[in-house]
Formats: C-alpha cells, sequence, structure tokens
C-alpha cells in the first residue's frame, strides 16, 4: 500500500469519525413558548434526576441508546444509576420518574404541548415545535 493511499483512507477515517461523532450531538428541548433560553447539562441534570420541579421532564425508552448517552453527558450516569436515583424518589414520595415516550417525535409531541416540559433528542430531529436551550457534545 502507498504512501499516499495510506494517508487517504486514514483522513476517510477521521471524516467518518467527525460525521458520526455530530450526527449523534443531543439536544435539550422545551417548549417554544417557555421563557428559558439557554441551560448548561449541569442545570439539566437538576430536572432529569428529580433535585428541582421546576420542569417536567420527559424520557425516551429505556432501551434508547441515545437515553444512555443522555445521562452519560448530562449527569456523568449510566442508567443503571437513574434508575436508582427515580427508584428512591418514587418510594419516598418526593417525585414522579418522567413519564417515557417511544421515540424523538412524540417527545417533541409531548413537549410541544406542555409549556412546564423538558425533553432531549438527537439534535438532527429538531424542528419549530420544540425551541432547544442546550447542546451535548
Amino acid at each position: 500500500m502507498t504512501t499516499f493511499l495510506k494517508k487517504v483512507m486514514l483522513a476517510a477515517a477521521f471524516a467518518s469519525v467527525a460525521a458520526s461523532a455530530s450526527a449523534s450531538d443531543i439536544v435539550v428541548i422545551v417548549n417554544p413558548a417557555n421563557p428559558a433560553t439557554a441551560m448548561t447539562a449541569a442545570q439539566a441534570s437538576q430536572f432529569f434526576l428529580g433535585k428541582s420541579p421546576m420542569f417536567t421532564p420527559v424520557d425516551l425508552p429505556e432501551n434508547s441508546p441515545v437515553r444512555a448517552e443522555f445521562y452519560k453527558k448530562v449527569a456523568g450516569k449510566d442508567l443503571s444509576e437513574v434508575k436508582s436515583i427515580w427508584s428512591k424518589l418514587v418510594f419516598t414520595g418526593k417525585a414522579a420518574a418522567p413519564k417515557e415516550y417511544p421515540s424523538a417525535a412524540e417527545v417533541k409531541k409531548a413537549i410541544a404541548a406542555n409549556p412546564t416540559g423538558i425533553g432531549y433528542i438527537e439534535k438532527s430531529a429538531v424542528d419549530s415545535t420544540v425551541k432547544v436551550i442546550t447542546t451535548l457534545q
């Protein structure tokens, strides 16, 4: 294999990795009428881990790779840790676990219908029915 061909293949591999990384950007979304315009990942984690009732969080299904990536990026936790946190909150009556929706389209629909709703989807699924307040990379 020539040096030139190796360089071309290496460049293609890097381009592929970069494209897949940006394709999986996850965004935190709210209702367009919500006055929030920006939020840090740490702030978002407060709502998705039951530490603040200010927003009503919604989740993708437990088996969704986007859900696992979201919690890792926003809170540094895997799904078993998140499930444990919510089990304790629900058991003690301190909070109700986020409602799960089967797809990004359903999450967007739920957020569009609830002024206090907060959710997450892949950036590629965003449309005018929701407002992005955080991009997790």
